[in-house]
């Protein structure tokens, strides 16, 4: 047999290419060169977020001809798409199309992340500081004959009498070159003392007197990772930066990237290698911004999902991907960062905060330890909102915690108006009550869409899409209007205005958010994706609540970059949490992060949460009987079996559901056809 030809192929705008065996899906050559393309179904044709297009003629820059013909015909993944929700002409499938010839491949702006906007702020006031790290300036007697102990032991002697320290090691590494820095030196110098462990060990060793110790905090989340560069001294953060998760490439959601470990013999390597490069790429970002030397950033603290726990340490996640979801360690992990690829000094020092079960994280640790609800008199549940929920709940006496697979409907990848969070993004939104027309604000811009300036403002970004805060508003908004029933169908128009803003679909409407490129719409399968989505996150709520014997809360916290730019009125009355007096709703950060930046400056919160993490009791969602019918209920818009009084009572609904039930006859009968087909 012979080997099958190469072809070229070449990505546009970002111009990587790369020879590829005839017969290679399109999708799995973007993640070979690294080029970002959506894949919100893993690639199974369904999403049609991976779409590209075909840049037709001669590239002499290239040495090609690029023209449809490399490209295999359409394919069932295709044509099924294109019957059931329509692709435009020219564009393709690249989870479906495969490579046939030479070929230029073009990524359409509607189908690639650029700039996205990474919300993830935090503070350490109030803080307190004992980190892990210790700087000891030490000032020792030249060697002479008479006193043959040797400098690493004269040194370790001088700093364990003159900081009350015992039993202290000189880490390996760092004896070479012990000598020549004592000299340099001229007997005077800092020692880094790691604290935590067995025995305090010196870590580096600098000439003279030096004052400079940095740290950093990463919480590394499914769609996006953010790190604070920390002095330990002070507690000051010294600069921040975040980026898009790039294993976003092999899958939006967790389990999509088990399941590429799973089918792929590399797939590990290539899900660690890409957050291992992407966290290496922080961290020069943020010693660029801050001015610090490398070199004295001295201690790392890290959260994460289980699933990116285990990837970002090079562990495989399969066996949390099945019941009964074990992991490799629960228990925190001490590991040198360059055991792990960070491109920092050998005596850097990596601590991951304890996993609480196996899809509750030491990301849901890092918020229970920066927001202690524990502490409070009151019931207080703390919602995660992101691809995976993370939720906590305290009854007074006792902490319960669960997850719920969201996915990434939130974060705009499963609506067909949805993006991420980008300047151009509609984040906030108001259908007027009368004629239905939509005013909006977005990313980029102060003003709304009915105010001057507003035009002027998004010139350059444009209106691209709906972003989570966006979306939860729009529904929201939309049964507030009329125009979408209690259990979510979009109703008929009733008046000739209205056809211009509701529009026949299929069998089903659509309602109509903005004319103009692009268009934005949102379908019945948008509503469902997202009645999926709060549904999973509402039931894993209410199980909590039953195990905790609770019926009503007296706080909610909403936790995450996406659930900080949540308006809780509206979160509510989606029903993606459980009725509340709206004043006692409230967003509170990335409360993540902020764990994470405790556990970096203080080891006894580390002691602490690591005390707390053996007393949660932890409930498998996907494990309790009582899931499916909370789930069931919590599809109604907020709910078809809480009554959420407080959240009608804020919104003033009674008087328009009514009107809306009668409206909602039809259109509901006909959407009931459709789920059983």
């Amino acid at each position: 047999m012979t080997a099958p030809q190469d072809a070229l192929l070449v990505f546009q705008p970002s111009g990587r290419k790369g020879r590829f065996p005839i017969g290679t899906p399109i999708l799995d050559a973007a993640r070979e060169l690294g080029v970002y393309v959506e894949s919100v179904c893993g690639g199974r044709g369904i999403c049609g977020k991976c779409q590209v297009s075909v840049a037709s003629g001669k590239f002499a820059k290239f040495g090609i001809e690029s023209s449809e013909e490399g490209l295999s015909p359409k394919g069932f993944k295709e044509e099924r798409y294109d019957d059931k929700r329509g692709l435009e002409p020219g564009m393709r499938l690249s989870c479906s199309a495969t490579l046939q010839g030479d070929i230029v491949i073009d990524i359409p702006d509607a189908f690639r992340v650029a700039g996205q906007t990474i919300r993830k702020d935090a503070n350490t006031v109030g803080m307190l500081r004992d980190p892990a790290i210790r700087l000891c300036y030490v000032e020792l007697d030249e060697p002479d004959m008479h006193n043959p102990m040797g400098d690493g032991d004269r040194l370790c002697r001088a700093i364990e009498d003159q900081f009350d320290l015992e039993h202290l090691e000189i880490q390996h590494h760092l004896k070479a070159d012990l000598q020549k820095i004592l000299r340099r030196g001229k007997w005077e110098v800092t020692a880094a003392v790691q604290l935590e462990g067995a025995r305090p060990q010196i870590v580096a060793l600098y000439e003279g007197l030096s004052d400079e110790m940095n740290g950093i905090a990463v919480d590394i989340g499914s769609t996006t990772i953010a790190a604070h560069l920390t002095d330990l001294s002070t507690g000051e953060i010294l600069a921040s930066a975040g980026v898009a998760n790039p294993q976003i490439r092999f899958g939006e959601d967790l389990m999509s990237r088990v399941s590429y470990v799973m089918m792929n013999d590399r797939g590990l390597d290539d899900l660690n290698k890409a957050v291992i490069d992407a966290v290496n790429s922080l961290i020069g970002q943020l010693l660029d911004m801050s001015g610090r030397k490398r070199s004295h950033l001295l201690d790392c603290v890290f959260v994460a999902n289980p699933v990116m726990h285990h990837l970002f340490l090079g562990w495989d996640p399969t066996e949390i991907g099945q019941a009964p979801f074990a992991l490799v360690q629960s228990a925190p992990v001490h590991v040198a960062t360059h055991e792990i690829g960070l491109d920092l000094p050998k005596g850097t020092q990596t601590y991951l905060l304890p996993l609480i079960a196996g899809h509750v994280g030491a990301d849901a640790a890092a918020v229970l330890l920066a927001e202690r609800p524990q502490e409070n008199t009151e019931p207080t549940l703390i919602v995660d909102v992101g691809t995976n929920a993370e939720i906590a709940l305290w009854n007074g006496t006792q902490l319960f915690a669960a997850s719920s697979p969201t996915g990434p409907a939130f974060e705009g990848a499963e609506t067909s108006c949805g993006q991420r969070a980008a300047p151009g993004a509609i984040e906030r939104i108001r259908i007027n009550r009368d004629d239905l027309t939509c005013r909006y604000k977005v990313i980029g811009t102060e003003q709304w869409s009915d105010e001057d300036g507003f035009v002027e403002g998004v010139q350059t970004t444009g209106v691209t899409g709906i972003c989570g805060s966006g979306i939860i508003e729009i529904i929201g908004e939309m049964r507030l209007a009329g125009i979408l029933t209690d259990d979510g169908i979009i109703r008929a128009p009733e008046t000739e205005a209205e056809q211009s803003v509701l529009i026949e679909n299929g069998r089903t409407w659509s309602f109509v958010v903005r004319e103009g490129t692009p268009r934005l719409v949102v379908t019945q399968n948008d509503v469902r994706a997202i009645q999926l989505a709060k549904a999973a996150l509402y039931a894993g709520v209410k199980l909590l609540m039953d195990k905790a014997g609770l019926e009503t809360l007296g706080q909610i916290k909403l936790a995450g970059a996406f659930g900080s730019y949540i308006d809780p009125a509206y979160a509510m009355l989606l029903g993606l949490v459980p009725d509340c007096t709206v004043e006692n709703v409230r967003a509170v950060g990335n409360a993540a992060g902020q764990g994470a930046l405790r556990a970096l400056l203080g080891r006894g919160e580390r002691r602490s949460i690591e005390e707390t993490a053996l007393t949660v009791t932890k409930i498998e969602t996907a494990l309790e009987p009582a899931f499916q019918q909370h789930f069931v209920d919590a599809m109604g818009i907020p709910n078809s079996a809480d009554a959420f009084p407080l959240t009608r009572g804020h919104f003033d609904m009674a008087a328009f559901v009514k009107k809306t039930a009668e409206a909602g006859e039809r259109p509901k009968r006909r959407g009931r056809r459709r789920e059983r087909r």
